[in-house]
């Protein structure tokens, strides 16, 4: 009998956190690639420059189809490279990441490889002729021979919308012999606006494991509404526009979820203008010492909330059309007759033209505004624009709610800006005078108790744990841990570290 598979490997995300790619060998011939995405930042830099750097460097033969957990760049974004190579076989992913998954696409390709509308649209148009989307909770066969058959299952992973970790269900018929495997793409966090939290799999023979988190506990999510309405009122005291740097999938939408929902909740209540505060279900919030705002009713009634970000427009309106996919609060929501992705104060900002009438606009005049734009990381797109207009006006304020990786202009004025230093964009030098707050409890990814509870909520526990998508440490700690859980349940449990 030969027990040599299924086996794994990995082509990616196992120095760092990108660059999710992984290869289920079911026989000598057959094989399946789970994601297959960019390298990003310094872990990209370490794999040089130019089209050889992202070349696929393993043989496509065997490869039976592509398993797409969810439509982020790291898990998706080698596609083209991929093609390019000579796959040719389906992708299989969820129904709602078959419907993102496209703009994704088109959007990296203009931006990675060439701006060349023609061009993307005929790779766009390929990819989406290799897409079938699934039912989450529904059994797939991909192989079924005599000796051979393999069927995949999607389960709702909570990260992003369209997130999905993939249970690999492997058999061998005619050596009367089976295994499951578990990849969990990654793994998103309970409390996430729009998105149900992922439940355990009832069972697993191997796991690999995300470990983004592994050794870091998320600050209160459940909270989180109420100190990101305070800090924003804070901010409106100043009389000026609050920039909110945002990716333009997934933390966008939560942002505009949250903004709603403080409308909706404050939509009774008054200004307290004097008291330098909000009144609202919480109770009174905000910055008792700030001085008086030119507003002089409930500012959340009347305040303009403008998405500045073509691509997070088009996201936010793919979104809508997904809804049979959003958890039962927002469906509640939409049933009492609100509109969490489309209410009335919400404003977009289309061409290059609108956007710098409205920097112009908001940095001159005393109408207070909320901004959200792009990108996250405040390196590139059109938030420059606004930081360079606003960072020397102590009226304004940039309000953080993403990781800001070091190096990044964002990290920069996240650690600078506090203690009045300055930051430099395109070359140049901007003085920090804006207010500058930073938000936690707003990853998209499972914390270490999340990690941990997604092994230790099986029924069944795996055999095998095979951890990746994290730095060396996070992985360390992890797996110390799950060492320990088992070691406590008397449970024969292997932890890796590809």
């Amino acid at each position: 009998m030969n027990r040599t598979f299924p086996r794994i490997q990995h082509h990616g995300a196992v120095d760092g956190v990108t660059g999710s790619c992984h290869q289920l060998w079911m026989s000598t011939n057959d094989s399946l690639l789970i994601d297959c995405g960019l390298f990003q930042g310094a872990e990209a830099s370490a794999r040089g420059s130019g089209p050889e750097a992202l070349a696929i460097e393993f043989s496509l033969e065997s490869v039976r189809a592509l398993i797409a957990t969810h439509v982020h760049i790291d898990h998706i974004g080698r596609l083209p490279w991929l093609i390019a190579a000579g796959f040719n076989q389906n992708v299989h992913c969820t129904e709602p990441s078959a419907l993102l998954m496209p703009t994704v696409l088109e959007d990296a390709f203009m931006v990675g490889i060439k701006r060349d509308a023609a061009l993307a649209e005929r790779f766009v148009s390929k990819v989406t002729g290799m897409l079938i989307g699934h039912p989450y909770k529904q059994w797939v066969t991909l192989i079924e021979r005599e000796d051979l058959v393999c069927r995949i299952r999607f389960q709702r992973a909570g990260h992003i919308l369209g997130s999905a970790y993939v249970e690999c269900d492997v058999a061998y018929p005619q050596e009367r012999r089976s295994r499951r495997i578990v990849f969990s793409g990654d793994l998103g966090a309970p409390h996430a606006p729009m998105l149900p939290a992922p439940k355990s799999p009832h069972k697993a023979d191997v796991v690999v494991l995300e470990s983004t988190y592994g050794n870091r506990l998320h600050e209160n999510r459940k909270t989180r509404r109420a100190r990101f309405q305070k800090v924003i009122e804070q901010a409106l005291q100043d009389g000026g526009t609050v920039i909110i740097p945002a990716f333009s999938i997934g933390r966008t939408q939560e942002l505009l979820y949250e903004l709603e929902d403080i409308i909706a909740r404050t939509a009774t209540t008054a200004f307290k203008d004097a008291g330098g505060g909000v009144g609202g279900t919480d109770g009174p919030v905000g910055n008792q010492n700030a001085r008086t705002s030119p507003l002089t009713t409930n500012p959340w009634q009347k305040i303009p909330i403008i998405l500045d970000a073509p691509l997070a427009n088009r996201f936010t309106k793919l979104y809508r059309q997904l809804k049979p996919w959003w958890n039962a609060e927002a469906l509640k929501r939409v049933t009492a007759g609100r509109r969490p992705l489309g209410f009335e104060q919400l404003l977009t900002v289309e061409t290059h033209a609108q956007h710098q009438a409205m920097v112009n606009r908001l940095a001159q005049t005393k109408q207070p505004a909320i901004v959200i734009t792009g990108s996250g990381m405040c390196n590139a797109g059109r938030v420059v624009n606004y930081l360079k207009a606003m960072l020397g006006d102590p009226r304004h304020n940039v309000v953080f709610v993403g990781y800001q990786a070091r190096g990044t202009p964002g990290a920069q004025i996240q650690q600078y800006g506090p203690q009045g230093g300055y930051v430099e964009l395109d070359g140049e030098r901007f003085d920090i005078k804006a207010g500058i707050h930073t938000l936690g409890g707003y990853s998209a990814h499972a914390d270490q108790v999340g990690l941990v509870g997604f092994i230790t909520g099986m029924r069944h526990w795996p055999s095998e744990v095979r951890l990746v998508h994290g730095d060396e440490n996070a992985k360390a700690v992890l797996a110390n841990l799950l060492k320990a859980k088992a070691k406590d349940r008397r449970q024969d449990m292997e932890v890796l570290i590809p």
